[in-house]
């Protein structure tokens, strides 16, 4: 006795087939959904306790990256300022202003300011500024256009893949180091610009081999720096 009629068997190819155009749907919907700047709050500046201007204290006023992330160069954390070191300067500019009770507060209180991360990396993620800076990677790279910010937000999604790109490609990125906390570098275009800039810096070069764009110029500090490529995309690097 046959207990499903011949249709059954299309209704029953149509639902598995629907199953498994949904949990496509799903898997695809919910790497968009993770990606998407609503998910990664890129470009939303988190609340602070105070509106903090790299726009105004880099680019109106110079001040260099190392005068408030005074341990960028030397451990794996930039380091935010204290209190003591927006003093330096706000003692005796915008003494009253209102925007900057919450420093005053804290330097005349002995306390420390609470600032909320803009760059947030996961526990089993290993991240140390000193290593990228000292061997010619810029703030710009993970920071993007900082020195425009009125208000810090994120501009790129640390993503591994976003990660691997460059620590399999070094050499689309690396500068020279004495470079690194400028946000105006643009790499030479001329080969006289390059020989210039090359020994200035005192980075050995072939006369007969001038670099003549980034990835060249790159390829040439990657072996100045003795950065090994091929371990780069070793797990214990970022993971440990």
């Amino acid at each position: 006795m046959q207990v499903f009629k011949r249709h059954h068997n299309t209704l029953a190819r149509v639902f598995v087939i629907s199953g498994l155009l949904a949990i496509v749907g799903l898997a695809v919907g919910g790497s968009a959904i993770t990606r998407s700047p609503w998910w990664t709050k890129v470009g939303e500046p988190p609340d602070q306790p105070v509106p903090f201007s790299h726009k105004h204290h880099y680019e109106e006023l110079g001040i260099d990256c190392r005068y408030c992330h005074w341990s960028v160069t030397e451990s794996a954390h930039a380091g935010v300022p204290s209190s003591e070191v927006c003093m330096t300067c706000h003692s005796q500019i915008w003494t009253n202003s209102p925007l900057l009770e919450p420093v005053r507060d804290s330097y005349n209180n002995n306390k420390s300011l609470v600032w909320n991360k803009v760059n947030n990396l996961p526990e089993f993620v290993y991240f140390d500024h000193s290593a990228h800076v000292n061997k010619g990677i810029s703030c710009a790279s993970c920071h993007g256009g900082i020195e425009k910010m009125h208000l810090t937000h994120k501009s790129q999604y640390f993503s591994m893949q976003w990660c691997l790109d460059c620590h399999r490609n070094p050499e689309k990125h690396i500068r020279p180091k004495e470079e690194v906390f400028n946000m105006y570098y643009k790499t030479p275009r001329t080969e006289d610009e390059m020989k210039a800039m090359l020994e200035r810096y005192n980075i050995p070069y072939d006369p007969n081999s001038i670099p003549r764009n980034q990835l060249e110029l790159g390829k040439l500090l990657v072996k100045h720096y003795n950065i090994h490529k091929e371990q780069l995309s070793d797990c214990s690097i970022c993971h440990r």
